[in-house]
C-alpha cells in the first residue's frame, strides 16, 4: 500500500517509519526543507531509542522517502496521514491551523479515492472540520478517519510496532477495511482494533491522557500528606496497587508530570468541555496539583537553606523522562528558572537533552558531560529524571565530590536509609 503521512514531527516520523518496516511504501512530507535534506542524509530531527536505525534500514530498502512535494506524496496514496502540530492555542485548545491547512493541501492533490487520517491529537469535531475543507477542494471520493496515536516517548517503536490497542473512528467500511489491512500486522498478538466514530475516537485520546496526569496528580497529592503526618508514600503505593481494581501504573510519586501530551491535552480537554458549557473540576485540580509539585523540590531546598544565592547544585536529568530529549514542560525547567532566580549557581547533566537544554537555558548554567563533573563542588544535588545510570551511583565518590552532601530526590531513585548512612541529607518525595 502506498502511503503519505504530512509532518515529520514525532507522531508522523515514527508512524511513517513503522508502516514502512511493515512493507509498505511510505513518503513523509514536511515543508521545511533542510529537515527533508537531513531526514534524507539520515539526521533525526528527535531523539528515539532505535528510530535512526530503522529510517536507516527502511530508507535504503526504498519503501521510506522524504520530500516536500506534497502533491506528488498524497496523489499517489491510498492512505494519507496528517500528523502535523497542533499547538496549545490561547484559550487552552488546540490550534488546527496547520491540520486544516494540511487537509486544503490534501484536498486540492487527491488524484482518487483516499483514506485521509488525523493523526495528530485533535478536539472533537476535527475530523468534521476536515472533511469540508477537503470537499471544499476536491472533486473526488475520501472518507476521514480519526486514529489516535498513543505513543510513549522513549518506548515509541514498541508502542507503535505492539500496541495494547488502536483505535479507529470511521464513518464507512471501506474506511474501516482498508485501516483494518493497514493495521493488521501489529494486532496479531490478540491487541483490538477498537472501530468507532470519529468523535469518539477523537475523545478518547484526550480522555486516555487525562486519566494518567489525574493517577500521576492523586499520588502526589497523597506523597503531600505522607510528608506531613509522618508516612513513607512508596508503601502507601504499593498497598493501593495492590487492589486489582487499582494497580500500579502511573501511581509513583514524583516532581510532576511533563511533555507534550499530558500537559497539553489535560488542557485541551477542559477547553473542549467549556465550549459546551461543562467546568471539568476534577482536572482543573489536576493541573493544580502539578504545578505545585513542579515546584516542590525548589521548597525543599528554600526551607533547608533559608538563602541559597551564592550556593552551587547539581541537577541529573532535564528530559521531562528518561530515553527522551523532550524538554516541554520539563519539571527540571521549573527548578532550574528558581534556582537561578534566587541566584543560585547550576551545574546540569542529561544524557541526551543536552542540546535541547543549551535552547532552554543558554549560558545562564553550566553543562557536565557526566553526572560525577555535574556534582563537582555542588552544595547539593537535584535528581530530576530518572535515568537507569543515575540510579546506583558511588555514593562515597558522589560525597566526595560535593561540597554539601544534600540529595533531592525527585523521584524516589535512591534508597534513603543507604544515601544516609553515608552521609547524605536525604529528601524524598512523600517520605516523612
Amino acid at each position: 500500500m502506498r502511503i503519505a503521512v504530512i509532518g515529520t514531527g514525532y507522531v508522523g516520523l515514527v508512524a511513517g517509519t513503522c508502516f514502512s518496516e511493515s512493507g509498505h511504501d511510505v513518503t513523509c512530507v514536511d515543508v521545511e526543507k533542510a529537515k527533508v535534506a537531513a531526514l534524507n542524509r539520515g539526521e533525526l530531527p528527535i531523539y528515539e531509542p532505535g528510530l535512526e536505525e530503522l529510517v536507516r534500514r527502511n530508507r535504503d530498502a526504498g519503501r521510506l522517502h522524504f520530500t516536500t512535494d506534497l502533491p506528488e506524496a498524497v496523489g499517489g496514496a491510498t492512505v494519507v496521514f496528517i500528523a502535523v502540530g497542533t499547538p496549545m492555542g490561547e484559550s487552552g485548545g488546540a490550534d488546527l491551523q496547520y491540520v486544516l491547512a494540511a487537509a486544503e493541501a490534501v484536498g486540492r492533490a487527491l488524484r482518487h479515492y483516499t483514506v485521509v487520517v488525523d493523526k495528530s491529537t485533535v478536539p472533537v469535531g476535527t475530523a468534521d472540520r476536515v472533511r469540508e475543507v477537503i470537499a471544499r477542494n476536491t472533486g473526488h471520493d475520501f472518507d476521514v478517519v480519526s486514529n489516535p496515536e498513543f505513543l510513549k516517548e522513549g518506548a515509541a517503536l514498541e508502542d507503535f510496532l505492539k500496541p495494547d490497542r488502536v483505535v479507529i473512528g470511521a464513518d464507512s467500511e471501506q474506511a474501516r477495511r482498508i485501516m483494518g489491512e493497514l493495521y493488521a500486522p501489529f494486532v496479531r498478538t490478540e491487541s483490538p482494533i477498537l472501530f468507532m466514530d470519529p468523535r469518539s475516537a477523537e475523545l478518547t485520546k484526550y480522555a486516555a491522557n487525562a486519566m494518567l496526569a489525574t493517577r500521576i496528580s492523586f499520588m502526589n497529592d497523597v506523597a503531600a500528606l505522607c510528608e506531613r503526618v509522618g508516612a513513607d508514600a512508596d508503601q502507601v503505593r504499593r498497598g493501593v496497587g495492590a487492589d486489582k481494581r487499582i494497580g500500579y501504573a502511573f501511581l509513583h510519586p514524583g516532581i510532576g508530570y511533563g511533555g507534550s501530551c499530558f500537559p497539553k491535552d489535560v488542557r485541551a480537554l477542559m477547553a473542549t468541555a467549556r465550549d459546551v458549557g461543562l467546568e471539568l473540576d476534577l482536572l482543573r485540580a489536576v493541573e493544580a496539583t502539578n504545578a505545585r509539585q513542579k515546584k516542590s523540590l525548589l521548597a525543599k531546598a528554600l526551607r533547608h537553606y533559608g538563602d541559597v544565592s551564592r550556593h552551587t547544585f547539581a541537577v541529573w536529568g532535564l528530559a521531562f523522562k528518561p530515553r527522551t530529549d523532550d524538554m516541554r514542560e520539563a519539571p527540571s525547567v521549573d527548578l532550574i528558572e528558581g534556582l537561578l532566580d534566587a541566584g543560585a549557581r547550576v551545574q546540569c547533566h542529561d544524557p541526551v537533552a543536552g542540546e535541547a537544554a543549551r535552547r532552554c537555558f543558554a549560558d545562564r548554567v553550566s553543562y557536565a558531560s557526566t553526572c560525577y563533573d555535574a556534582a563537582e563542588g555542588a552544595d547539593g544535588l537535584f535528581l530530576v529524571t530518572e535515568w537507569s545510570e543515575f540510579r546506583h551511583p558511588d555514593l562515597r565518590r558522589l560525597k566526595s565530590l560535593m561540597r554539601r552532601p544534600v540529595i533531592f530526590d525527585g523521584r524516589n531513585v535512591f534508597d534513603p536509609e543507604q544515601a544516609r548512612g553515608e552521609g547524605f541529607t536525604y529528601f524524598g518525595v512523600g517520605r516523612g
